[in-house]
């Protein structure tokens, strides 16, 4: 009998302990900190808001979870801006287009217009990759297998932002590179405008 008892305690006592350690493990995977950053930053988005980012280290947006809600909220509004000021642009590159097919055209009297609308196009173009470049990195960053429009949006913009380097360079050097590279940087960058949108 006191065998008995003494095995039925012993069991209780083990399926105690594996109940209390199963308990523990449970409270320690709740307490574990919840990744507030991605795996995968691109370097603009990580020289500023990665964990040893500019906005870390100056103190300006400590790592947490607050100032990552907010920096949610902050992101969602720039890609917005950022899509809003894109259509904008595109829009103001085929008014340069126009007008820069008149001025290739003996129209001499568009080249002060032509010179203003480019001004418009590149404040316009490069406040809208600023937006994209700078925002604040998404709370997960998953590698998507295959091809998908935002894959294709990314590679289009390697193109457009070279192009329109590009014909920043050669507008005063280079008149047919400066034409070659204008109508690259629209082709690429209303392509990118559509595959977003379809």
């Amino acid at each position: 009998m006191k065998l008995k008892l003494l095995c039925f305690l012993l069991i209780s006592f083990i399926s105690f302990s594996q109940e209390k350690e199963d308990l523990f493990s449970l409270i320690e995977e709740d307490n574990k900190q919840i990744e507030l950053l991605p795996e995968r930053m691109i370097f603009t988005q990580s020289l500023l808001w990665g964990e040893k980012g500019l906005l870390r280290k100056t103190g300006i947006s400590p790592l947490n979870f607050e100032n990552r809600q907010k920096e949610l909220k902050l992101r969602k509004n720039m890609l917005t801006a950022h899509q809003a000021i894109g259509y904008l642009t595109l829009a103001s590159m085929i008014a340069q287009g126009i007008i820069g097919g008149k001025l290739y055209n003996g129209q001499d009297n568009l080249y002060q217009t032509h010179k203003t609308m480019g001004t418009i196009v590149n404040i316009g173009y490069f406040t809208g990759a600023g937006l994209s470049l700078f925002s604040p990195p998404p709370l997960i960053n998953k590698k998507v297998k295959g091809f998908n429009s935002i894959k294709a949006h990314k590679m289009l913009a390697t193109v457009h932002f070279s192009a329109m380097l590009a014909t920043n360079y050669y507008k005063d050097k280079n008149r047919d590179n400066h034409k070659a590279a204008a109508y690259t940087a629209f082709a690429s960058y209303a392509t990118a405008v559509l595959v977003i949108k379809f």
